[in-house]
C-alpha cells in the first residue's frame, strides 16, 4: 500500500474538497512518456476522459520519488522530486534502484522499458547525426537535426521540469521532420539528475515486442 501526497494547492483543495481517499491513476497511457500539463494529458487520453483540472504545468517535472521502508533499511523504488541526498538527511543511508534488478516491478516507474516516445533514444550522447533529434543537456554539440535543451546553463531543476516535454517535442516534430532517433546528452548522477537519468534510461531500454 502507497500514499501519495500533492503538494500542488489544486490538488490539496480537490482533495478537502471530496473528504475521502482517492484513487487515481497516471493520466498517461502505461509505458509512454508522462505528461507534465494539461495538455499532454488531452493529447495523450483524447477520447478516454471527460474533463482535465488544469492546475498549470508540473513544477518539478519528474514524478514523485518512492521509497521501500518495509525492509531492514530504506531502499529506493523510483527516483523523483525529493532526492536521495534529502531522504538520507532522515532516512541514513539508502539502497540505490540500480542496486538491485525486478523480477517483478513492485513500484509504478519500474517497468524496464518506460516513459518511452516512439522515436528510439540513445543516451550518453557527446556527438550527433544530422538524423538525429538532441535532448541537449548545458552547452550543446552541433549537427542535430532538431534541438530541445533541457536546460542551457546546466540546472538540474530546469532539467527535471523540462523533460517530459522535451521528449513530446522531439517525438513528434522529429517523425515529423523524418529524423531516426532522440541522442540525450549525458546528465550528472546527481540530486534531480538521478530522476532524470533512470527515466532516460526506462525510455531508452527495449520495448516489449
Amino acid at each position: 500500500m502507497a500514499v501519495r501526497v500533492p503538494r500542488g494547492a489544486v490538488a490539496a483543495a480537490l482533495l478537502r474538497a471530496t473528504g475521502r481517499p482517492v484513487a487515481a491513476p497516471s493520466a498517461n497511457l502505461s509505458g509512454r512518456v508522462s505528461p507534465s500539463d494539461a495538455f499532454h494529458v488531452l493529447r495523450g487520453l483524447a477520447g478516454r476522459i471527460d474533463a482535465v483540472v488544469d492546475s498549470g504545468p508540473c513544477q518539478v517535472g519528474v514524478e514523485s520519488t518512492v521509497l521501500d521502508l518495509t525492509g531492514t533499511a530504506p531502499m529506493l523504488l523510483r527516483p523523483g522530486g525529493i532526492t536521495i541526498e534529502a531522504l538520507a538527511e532522515v532516512c541514513g543511508p539508502i539502497s540505490h534502484p540500480d542496486d538491485y534488478a525486478d523480477t517483478l516491478p513492485v513500484s509504478p516507474g519500474r517497468m524496464e522499458s518506460h516513459y518511452a516516445p516512439a522515436l528510439p533514444v540513445r543516451l550518453d550522447a557527446h556527438a550527433v547525426a544530422a538524423d538525429e533529434a538532441l535532448l541537449a543537456f548545458g552547452p550543446e554539440v552541433p549537427g542535430a537535426g532538431l534541438v530541445w535543451n533541457l536546460s542551457p546553463s546546466g540546472a538540474l531543476d530546469e532539467a527535471a521540469a523540462r523533460l517530459f516535454a522535451g521528449l513530446r517535442f522531439l517525438d513528434s516534430e522529429g517523425a515529423r521532420r523524418g529524423l531516426t532517433r532522440i541522442a540525450a546528452m549525458p546528465i550528472p548522477r546527481a540530486g534531480l539528475g538521478l530522476a532524470i537519468r533512470d527515466r532516460l534510461r526506462r525510455a531508452a531500454s527495449p520495448r516489449p515486442a
